[in-house]
């Protein structure tokens, strides 16, 4: 059923008999096949992925999971970067996996089987990377496999050119329909996973439904009702996903995100109304599923709107989760201060609504309000190698410095890189004619050669 990797170097492969291959390799570890627990953990990846990646995902039984991401890649930095991050988190739960995005699932899932490269991105419209690939990624039954072999079809491209007319008559219909669906002529429907403990709910139509007022309104009833359930069960929704099923039976999904768990039925009805207008009804959509793949813990609150609560601080939440899914989960952030004495280091971006983790920012010391990273190579002139700069020049202009202080010396962290073990920097505050405050510093103490070359850098700039 299966070999490893070590395995597979040893010449074995998935298919050979367990005869051939004890007699290939003496003393070879073979488990029984436990295709019921595969399957459940098959429904558990897709459980995952829907979860973390996007709202529509489903098993592909025997080894795989199907993942339309239409509309999600950006939160993820683009297709490569989502099945890069994809395979990486897998590979460090110790699964090999090969991935690929392609317009249609039938093409997706033959380039992630039969690909060269373990990571596929196939531009859209294009056929020639199925063109190559053998009929066997087609997902055709056995029987189908050895006629084509038979009638010499060794490639896709070879199935695609042939007349199709001869082909049904030869082989059925089946041949000709898994190539439609890889080629996107035939539609492919896939019914997301939906998870026993995850909070939905869904509404079905007697007849299908277009209208964005319609779609409005039926987003606002499901949220009053998934809130209903996540108060019975004492949750907040950081996430949602939205899935309108189309009368052709294509699924259209959208997600939203919170920085806090909630359970506001009007917030979040308009976090959704934001996106609605991205959803084409196509024919019409003949039901809509509401469901919370992502959520916390939530006890009950107090409502103190009608209350005079004066030192109360602003509630910035519904305006963050505004912001967050309009340009990102990751463009929304704010900067926490961390223990270090190298000061690109000493802050981290987090979550805007995150608590205070201990650290502060030095008050005895002052630090520019923008910081250049990688600070930013001057050339500069100064009366001695421990005196400040009288004049630099930055970006092709000439500064003359009006007043100085310094120098703040800031040595470097040798339990981070050895390489910083006698990395001296000496920082000056400086001030221009024009009343410009540059933070400058020189590498190296000006006696030692190991702590630095005596280069001058601008790493930021005061107000």
């Amino acid at each position: 059923m299966a070999v490893d990797a070590r395995a597979a170097a040893l010449g074995l492969r998935a298919g050979m008999a367990v005869a051939h291959a004890q007699a290939l390799v003496p003393n070879l570890a073979i488990e029984e096949a436990d295709l019921a627990g595969d399957a459940s953990a098959l429904q558990r990846l897709a459980a995952w992925c829907l979860r973390h990646y996007t709202p529509l995902a489903a098993p592909s039984p025997p080894d795989g999971v199907w993942m339309d991401v239409t509309g999600c890649t950006h939160l993820f930095g683009g297709e490569e970067d989502l099945l890069t991050g994809l395979a990486a988190r897998l590979a460090g739960a110790g699964i090999a996996s090969r991935a690929a995005v392609a317009d249609t699932p039938g093409a997706a899932h033959a380039l992630a089987r039969h690909a060269a490269a373990p990571i596929t991105i196939d531009p859209p419209g294009a056929r020639a990377s199925l063109a190559s690939l053998p009929p066997a990624a087609l997902r055709l039954p056995d029987e189908a496999l050895a006629a084509l072999r038979t009638l010499g079809f060794d490639t896709i491209g070879q199935l695609m050119a042939a007349p199709r007319a001869p082909l049904a008559k030869r082989l059925g219909s089946a041949v000709l329909h898994r190539l439609d669906q890889a080629l996107g002529s035939a539609p492919e429907p896939i019914e997301p996973a939906a998870p026993a403990d995850m909070p939905r709910t869904r509404q079905g139509f007697p007849e299908p439904v277009a209208t964005p007022e319609d779609l409005a309104r039926i987003t606002a009833l499901l949220a009053e009702r998934l809130c209903e359930k996540l108060q019975q069960r004492g949750l907040g929704a950081s996430r949602l996903d939205l899935v309108f099923q189309r009368v052709d039976g294509v699924a259209q999904a959208i997600r939203v995100g919170t920085a806090q768990p909630t359970r506001d039925a009007a917030h979040l009805t308009r976090l959704l109304g934001v996106q609605i207008e991205t959803v084409d009804p196509g024919f019409g959509i003949d039901s809509v599923c509401l469901s919370a793949p992502l959520t916390s813990a939530l006890g009950a609150r107090q409502d103190v709107s009608e209350l005079c609560v004066p030192s109360r601080a602003p509630d910035l939440s519904g305006l963050i989760d505004m912001l967050m899914n309009r340009l990102g989960p990751d463009r929304i952030f704010r900067m926490q201060p961390v223990q270090s004495d190298v000061p690109e280091r000493c802050l981290r971006a987090i979550r805007p609504l995150a608590g205070a983790e201990g650290a502060g920012w030095p008050d005895r010391l002052p630090r520019p309000t923008r910081l250049f990273t990688p600070p930013c190579r001057v050339d500069a002139v100064a009366l001695l190698p421990d005196h400040a700069p009288v004049r630099f020049t930055w970006r092709k202009r000439p500064y003359r410095v009006r007043r100085a202080d310094g120098p703040e010396r800031v040595f470097g962290e040798w339990w981070r890189d050895d390489a910083e073990t006698w990395a001296v920097r000496d920082y000056f505050r400086v001030e221009d004619e024009a009343g410009q405050r540059f933070w400058l510093f020189r590498r190296g103490d000006g006696e030692h050669e190991q702590t630095g070359d005596l280069q001058w850098f601008l790493h930021g700039m005061f107000g």
